[in-house]
């Protein structure tokens, strides 16, 4: 298949105070979370400035990359678009398509399967294309890769130098909760568990476990668990290592709810605990993203992907991950 360029296709975040209200009001327009829970979350941007580290974590991974495939190939263009702040994917997609991008591949940096995670960014994508209207770009995104040997790959390095510092600590892998409904209909659960799995295989890690954390949804509606704080105030571990094995980068529900939140607790125990990095902007990461691009360009019939879960589909079909019923 031939493709023209690569877009990074994010979540998006505000850059200084005057945006977090509104990017806020983006990211939760049609959910059921109350205005409380909205201006608490503020509150956690407000404490580093109102600044997302999402963004400048994007143009680290976009300069990265663009240096990969130049060196590597394929050399394409890389174009950045997010849903919830600027550069709006809409506003990206009207560039490509003045630049005479005609079909590209949409990189999204979500290793996992959820309606928040994987549909709802391909719906972003073809309400951008309604919006940029005839003539837009034909863009498709890159598969779920959170058995690639890549991702695991980083994350083992990561996890081990955080064990360099506490050999023998409980390891707590972590990843954003959903509703059970949702999760009823994705393989999102399953695909951290393997995750999680295969990087404590490979450091011969036998005590962890996995856990939830940045629950946002009224107390009535059942979400995955158990919550970290929780196990953090429960377990008679002295020592733990967190691996936020469900984010790509160390943005806001990293930073706040894991560094400040998840640290106070264990200050509160006397635990000591170390975070371990995301994938973010390893070689090997990077790397993985290009191996993805070629795969999909060449159209491999053998693609790569660790543990018992095969590698996902490229194409979702209709009934995957449906969207949750507000």
């Amino acid at each position: 298949m031939r493709y023209d360029a690569i877009v990074l296709l994010s979540f998006g975040g505000p850059e200084n105070e005057a945006d977090v209200i509104p990017f806020l009001e983006n990211v939760l327009r049609g959910r059921n979370v109350p205005r409380e829970r909205m201006l608490e979350v503020a509150g956690h941007y407000y404490h580093f400035g109102g600044k997302s580290p999402i963004n400048d974590q994007n143009r680290l991974l976009l300069s990265r990359l663009r240096e990969e495939l130049e060196r590597d190939g394929p050399n394409l263009p890389v174009y950045w678009g997010n849903r919830n702040w600027t550069p709006y994917l809409a506003d990206t997609v009207l560039q490509m398509k003045k630049d005479g991008v005609a079909r590209a591949l949409a990189f999204v940096t979500s290793a996992y399967s959820s309606y928040s995670g994987c549909r709802q960014y391909r719906e972003d994508i073809a309400r951008a294309q309604e919006a940029v209207g005839a003539g837009g770009p034909v863009i498709d995104k890159i598969r779920a890769f959170y058995n690639h040997p890549g991702f695991i790959e980083s994350m083992v390095e990561n996890v081990k130098a955080a064990l360099g510092n506490l050999p023998g600590a409980l390891v707590l892998f972590t990843a954003h909760s959903i509703p059970v409904s949702m999760a009823r209909t994705s393989r999102y659960e399953d695909q951290i568990r393997e995750a999680s799995l295969l990087v404590a295989d490979a450091l011969g890690i036998e005590g962890w476990r996995m856990v939830w954390q940045s629950r946002s949804g009224p107390p009535s509606q059942p979400w995955l668990e158990p919550d970290i704080s929780q196990v953090l105030r429960e377990t008679e571990a002295r020592e733990v290592v967190i691996v936020p094995i469900g984010f790509l980068s160390d943005h806001m529900e990293v930073l706040y709810d894991l560094d400040e939140e998840a640290r106070l607790v264990c200050e509160e125990r006397g635990i000591r605990m170390v975070r371990a990095a995301t994938a973010g902007a390893h070689p090997r990461f990077v790397t993985m993203i290009r191996e993805l691009i070629v795969e999909r360009i060449e159209e491999w019939t053998h693609r790569p992907a660790l543990g018992v879960l095969s590698a996902s589909h490229d194409i979702c079909p209709i009934e995957c991950c449906p969207a949750p019923k507000r």
